[in-house]
């Protein structure tokens, strides 16, 4: 007796189909089943991938650090530090230029939300990280905890400017940005400058 062919079915990728419900209405309202009517998947199947809107957001978001971190431009090896960040943040703006529509409505709708800014804390300081290794900078030890923290400043503030930013070069993020790696980049310098050791030469302070 001849077997029986396999019906397959192909299916749209639950994130992808996650932001663009995001896109379209409140992100409160919208559920796992949704997205897995939206992405041709059954519950089931959905909730094995992904058990929670949480864990599609922090698919989603180790998504865009490995997108930028393939595109790594080698030719910036040799520039200085705020460059190669703000290459690199740059090119995190890019990626997730078409999804803005559907992050405004997430941002909304997580604001007041407890578990999502302590998820969104989680993956603001792994996604600081990669962004730091994406430049050629590390982000371990103790002063790796100093840059993740404040280059998460840095983007929080310039991903304030971009969300409203809806020129075609984003400009004004571009300028956002800049001005904040530059800022940090002259107070590192003067640190450094105070923290020489006196030459020892040098006539001892009264």
């Amino acid at each position: 007796m001849p077997k029986r062919a396999r019906k397959t079915r192909e299916t749209s990728d639950p994130i992808e189909a996650a932001l663009a419900l995001a896109a379209e209405r409140s992100w409160r309202e919208v559920t796992l089943e949704m997205v897995a009517e939206r992405a041709g998947l059954t519950l089931a199947a959905l909730f094995e991938a992904y058990s929670s809107k949480a864990a599609l957001l922090a698919g989603f978001s180790r998504r865009i650090d490995s997108q930028v971190m393939a595109a790594r431009d080698q030719a910036l090896a040799d520039r200085p530090a705020h460059e190669r960040l703000f290459d690199v943040l740059m090119r995190r703006f890019d990626a997730l230029a078409p999804h803005k529509e559907a992050l405004r409505s997430i941002l909304r709708g997580s604001l007041g939300d407890a578990e999502a800014g302590l998820v969104g804390a989680c993956l603001l300081r792994r996604s600081m990280a990669a962004m730091l290794e994406a430049a050629g900078i590390s982000s371990s030890g103790p002063c790796g905890a100093l840059r993740r923290k404040g280059l998460a400043l840095v983007y929080l503030d310039a991903w304030r400017v971009w969300l409203s930013d809806d020129s075609p070069d984003m400009a004004r993020t571009m300028k956002a940005l800049d001005g904040h790696l530059r800022r940090i980049d002259r107070l590192i310098r003067l640190v450094r400058g105070r923290a020489r050791p006196e030459p020892s030469d040098a006539p001892r302070p009264a």
